[in-house]
């Protein structure tokens, strides 16, 4: 199974602050860890929400919302995309990670990534190939 690793924006992270020398090796330790094991698919950070957009619908109208935006515990940080053989595994694997943000408490969400067979008869032949012709 895939399952998406959210690190959740801090006040820090959303003002810009940068890790420290020694955070960035923590990390790239754990990240090299995770590759070594067949884990980690990717993985980035994310700048603050202040250098982001948002697209809004309504119907057939779209509206462009500049950053930056409210609710710090509801921003995304960062992401890892995990190959895991189930989410217990992928619990077990985020309990070893470095505090993404230390100094401040800090919060990773696990959900895991739709698979095809998740969508059942909906997903079709037809598709199934052109899911395949896009990931090619």
């Amino acid at each position: 199974m895939k399952v998406m690793v959210i690190v959740k924006a801090t006040k820090n992270s959303e003002a810009g602050v940068m890790p420290s020398e020694q955070m960035l090796a923590e990390m790239g330790r754990y990240n090299e860890e995770l590759v070594e094991a067949g884990i980690m698919l990717a993985g980035d950070g994310l700048h603050p929400s202040a250098k982001g957009k948002r697209i809004r619908f309504s119907g057939d109208k779209r509206t462009v919302v500049d950053g930056p935006f409210a609710e710090t515990k509801e921003l995304i940080a960062g992401f890892w995309i995990w190959q895991v053989r189930s989410m217990e595994e992928a619990v077990e694997w985020a309990r070893r990670c470095p505090a993404p943000m230390p100094g401040e408490e800090s919060e990773l969400e696990l959900r895991p990534i739709f698979e095809p067979e998740d969508f059942g008869e909906a997903y079709t032949p037809e598709i199934k190939a052109q899911e395949d012709r896009i990931r090619a």
